[in-house]
């Protein structure tokens, strides 16, 4: 019978454990992103309860953050938001008659479910409030959810700035029948 180094099977291990955490910490730090989604603000583009991996590589090394990009916003408590970017820096943004304007145009939102959307104006007369214009500065996103009447987002806490923006696109993991990339 072969006797055990112990000394040697727990540095072994330790070092396995450490390569571990040293590769998780380089894949979450700079490429992808845990999301646990916790509230409702974008149905019925995502779940409540979904879970899945958000984009850190793009928005971190190629700042490439786009209109109606879906993004993973750090406040300053710690919590995350799920939101959608509709305004960009410099620009200036309204939304009037459920319609959104950017700069005084109208821009039309095309990312809708447009079943649901019509539900929520036939129970509350809007699907989107009027507000009035909000311009941004050089390094501020105005982030909305899809699911307007009960998201807090930009029209709360006002616009983030791009710092805020951790990671953009969601890869749904769970639930299974929502498995895949949302846009």
């Amino acid at each position: 019978m072969k006797e055990i180094n112990w000394k040697h099977e727990i540095l072994d291990f330790l070092k396995t454990l450490g390569i571990c955490f040293l590769i998780i910490f380089v894949l979450t730090r700079f490429f992808i992103r845990p999301v646990n989604v916790n509230q409702n603000s974008m149905y019925p583009t995502i779940l409540d309860k979904s879970f899945g991996v958000s984009n850190v590589f793009s928005v971190k090394a190629l700042h490439d953050v786009n209109r109606f990009d879906i993004v993973v916003i750090n406040l300053e408590d710690g919590k995350n938001l799920i939101k959608r970017v509709v305004g960009l820096p410099n620009e200036t943004i309204s939304f009037k008659n459920d319609t959104l304007y950017i700069d005084g145009q109208p821009v039309e939102e095309n990312f809708f479910n447009e079943e649901y959307r019509k539900e929520e104006i036939q129970k509350y007369g809007y699907f989107t409030e009027n507000m009035e214009p909000i311009t941004l500065g050089p390094d501020e996103v105005f982030c909305v959810g899809d699911n307007r009447p009960y998201s807090r987002d930009s029209r709360d806490y006002g616009p983030f700035k791009e710092s805020q923006i951790m990671s953009k696109g969601l890869f749904v993991i769970t639930p299974l029948d929502r498995f895949g990339g949302v846009k």
